[in-house]
């Protein structure tokens, strides 16, 4: 790989000018559905937690808006993939060592089980089974939002593969505060509680893990600065910081505060995505952030035999 590169200045160009790695060749179908798989896998947990707490109309809201959100979630899988028989074809054969085989199956399973529940709860017909779905919808609620980051790092994407121990905690943190404001959109603050908790805290989780992958990412975390990725990434942390504290100082009392405080959350998560999302161009384009990090790993690996 080294010798594919020629460094001047402080610009490193690769070979003839082609690019050492290829540019992702998702849609933008992909950060959207990045966000909605969240706002589904984290309603399906609150959904539980509010029912085993015995909050059925916090429970009932949770389960539909999660079940809207895994309605649209293969929308737009689909759309990037073309054609409804190459989503089909994932299904095929499950591959435990696949993030894409993986994340297919929890999708169809996590999907499928949230929307009979509240199909179900809303007929208010066959009630053990809807008991069953939703227990199913709980168990694959977690999955489903951490898996993307895990698909995101298993490429050879330098600021997605480098950041392969932060990106699933990082989107499972922006999920639960996705679905905590997604929820709280249609309650009165007074029998909102669990879900702006949810929200505030999911939003401090968000805003610590991207703290900690951007000092851990060192340079190659640079893209989260410059361009798109760095624009985005500002908007996300202003909108969800503002958001959880609007949520923190005033959900309680006010219904246009819990409104514009979960909105902001909301904004704060899809700009998140969608800076992940861009920050992979950014890197692919660069060949510093490629050939860098490989020459470090070799020096240590050197160092230490």
């Amino acid at each position: 790989m080294s010798d594919s590169i020629t460094q001047v200045g402080t610009e490193m160009r690769s070979y003839y000018g082609r690019p050492i790695l290829k540019e992702p060749v998702w849609q933008p179908e992909i950060p959207c559905y990045f966000f909605t798989g969240g706002i589904a896998g984290g309603c399906s947990v609150l959904h539980g937690i509010a029912r085993v707490a015995g909050q059925q109309r916090l429970a009932k809201t949770a389960l539909y808006v999660g079940a809207v959100a895994d309605l649209v979630s293969p929308v737009l899988l689909i759309s990037d993939l073309g054609r409804p028989e190459r989503f089909l074809k994932m299904l095929r054969v499950f591959k435990v060592t696949s993030p894409m085989s993986v994340g297919s199956w929890i999708l169809f399973i996590s999907g499928g089980a949230s929307n009979t529940a509240a199909v179900l709860e809303l007929l208010g017909i066959l009630r053990p089974v809807k008991w069953a779905a939703e227990f199913v919808s709980f168990v694959a609620g977690p999955p489903l939002t951490t898996y993307t980051g895990t698909l995101l790092a298993d490429t050879a994407i330098p600021v997605w593969h480098e950041a392969r121990n932060e990106l699933p905690w990082l989107f499972g943190a922006s999920a639960s505060a996705s679905a905590g404001a997604a929820t709280a959109l249609f309650m009165q603050p007074d029998e909102v509680g669990p879900a702006r908790r949810l929200a505030i805290g999911g939003a401090a989780a968000e805003l610590a893990c991207m703290q900690v992958m951007e000092r851990r990412l060192g340079f190659v975390g640079e893209v989260y600065k410059q361009e798109a990725a760095g624009k985005l990434a500002r908007i996300s942390k202003v909108c969800t910081a503002v958001g959880a504290g609007v949520l923190a100082s005033r959900g309680k009392q006010s219904r246009a505060a819990l409104v514009g405080g979960s909105a902001l959350l909301l904004a704060g998560g899809l700009a998140l995505r969608w800076s992940v999302f861009r920050a992979g161009f950014q890197s692919a384009r660069d060949p510093r952030y490629t050939v860098i990090p490989q020459r470090k790993r070799l020096g240590e690996r050197k160092a230490g035999s």
